[in-house]
């Protein structure tokens, strides 16, 4: 079982999400399911998989994870507000009713 044989990104099947080959079912579908305490039993009945599918599906996600880098961005040096800098408070004693 290799992921791209069971995993398809296609814009015509469920608006371009990974699904499982041959299904609409999600990937994110199954690996949230699995999340929210579903056994991994219970998800391959509820969505008729095989065992390779949901394999497949967690293999995945676990990829994509392993892309995933954060980088550090400078900090921010923040000038102090001045008096200048704010924004009056409106008038309102000059907004009259309509009657």
């Amino acid at each position: 079982m290799t992921t791209p044989d069971r995993i398809v990104i296609d814009p015509a099947i469920a608006h371009g999400k990974a699904v499982i080959r041959g299904t609409r079912i999600a990937v994110t579908l199954i690996v949230g399911s699995l999340a929210g305490g579903m056994s991994f039993e219970e998800v391959q009945r509820e969505y008729d998989l095989t065992t390779d599918d949901v394999r497949a599906a967690l293999k995945y996600v676990g990829e994509i994870a392993a892309q995933e880098s954060v980088h550090r961005l400078p900090a921010a040096k923040f000038l102090p507000v001045t008096s200048a800098a704010r924004v009056p408070e409106p008038d309102l004693r000059r907004h009259r009713r309509c009657s």
